[in-house]
């Protein structure tokens, strides 16, 4: 059994947190999407296009994070035909170590820990339904 708790321990450590996500956020993000993440950042008013409120993922997503979709976001899948000035891509991001990550359908896929971290503090500043 104490093994175990070393184990779990070990997994809880490596893996990142919201914590690490917010500090890449601030880094990366927030001088387009502000500090909270609301898309008021500095940068903002700047922009032809406004950086997205992304406090409203879940929201506008019905009531559930997509978490495959906002990956392939972050990691500029999902904008690599985009055309024009948007959303920068961050190569740093995408050093590092991997870690696996599920994006919903239970498949551990390895993924760059930074994005993983990036994504799980998105998830933690969504608003709930008023």
């Amino acid at each position: 059994a104490e093994d175990r708790a070393e184990m779990d321990c070990f997994f809880e450590t490596e893996m990142p947190g919201p914590q690490d996500g917010r500090a890449l956020f601030m880094e990366n993000c927030a001088v387009c999407h502000g500090e909270n993440g609301k898309g008021d950042g500095p940068m903002a008013r700047r922009m032809q296009k406004a950086p997205k409120d992304l406090t409203l993922i879940r929201l506008r997503h019905g009531n559930a994070f997509p978490r495959a979709k906002v990956m392939s976001i972050i990691d500029g899948y999902a904008r690599s035909d985009i055309a024009g000035p948007g959303m920068p891509e961050f190569g740093e991001l995408l050093e590092g170590d991997l870690v696996p990550f599920d994006s919903g359908d239970g498949i551990q896929t390895p993924t760059p820990r930074k994005l993983v971290a990036l994504l799980e503090y998105l998830e933690t500043i969504q608003e709930d339904r008023k």
